[in-house]
């Protein structure tokens, strides 16, 4: 897969793979980069998109590694 063209959200992808999530295929969205999926089996529901050109990158980025703070495994 491409990195993703802002390096706020490519660093903020980084870190959910590193903190076990997985990159699913985002289908045939045209906006949506990619989306993270929670690798940890009970929280299979735990799924976020990644646009491509959101409107303030800084923030989406920020909005990514809160939903990867807030599905650790416990």
């Amino acid at each position: 897969m491409k990195k993703h063209p802002n390096k706020e959200i490519r660093a903020a992808i980084e870190a959910a793979l590193a903190g076990g999530w997985e990159i699913v295929e985002p289908g045939k969205s045209a906006h949506c980069y990619c989306r993270l999926r929670c690798g940890t089996a009970e929280h299979r529901d735990c799924i976020f998109s990644v646009w491509s050109t959101p409107k303030n990158p800084q923030q989406h980025a920020e909005m990514i590694l809160k939903k990867v703070r807030r599905c650790a495994p416990e």
